[in-house]
């Protein structure tokens, strides 16, 4: 597990990084959509955001995220997973991380 600062230290990094690429900020009320929000459609419908696999969230920074606060959160999310600060959003869950296994459908 990484220790708090050095998390911290990489959100920062996150931090600079999403300005340059556009990328929504990071403020709070974001952070905590990803892991109360649930994906509407797809292969994934119903998986919080912040559970969804990093492969996925890549084939959206590769073909498009979705217009309005999806996409806006699904390109946060990929953000995050990409730079491994998942561990970030630990603390407000509101219910346990999801894994690929648990999936059950």
């Amino acid at each position: 597990m990484t220790p708090p600062l050095a998390c911290m230290q990489n959100a920062r990094i996150v931090l600079v990084q999403a300005k340059r690429q556009k990328v929504p900020s990071m403020n709070p009320e974001k952070l905590k959509l990803l892991v109360t929000q649930e994906m509407p459609f797809g292969k994934y419908k119903g998986r919080l955001i912040a559970d969804l696999p990093g492969h996925y969230l890549n084939w959206f920074a590769r073909e498009g995220f979705p217009k309005g606060e999806l996409g806006g959160l699904l390109a946060l999310m990929q953000e995050i997973d990409h730079n491994g600060l998942s561990e970030i959003l630990d603390p407000i869950r509101t219910r346990p991380r999801q894994s690929f296994k648990d999936r059950g459908a």
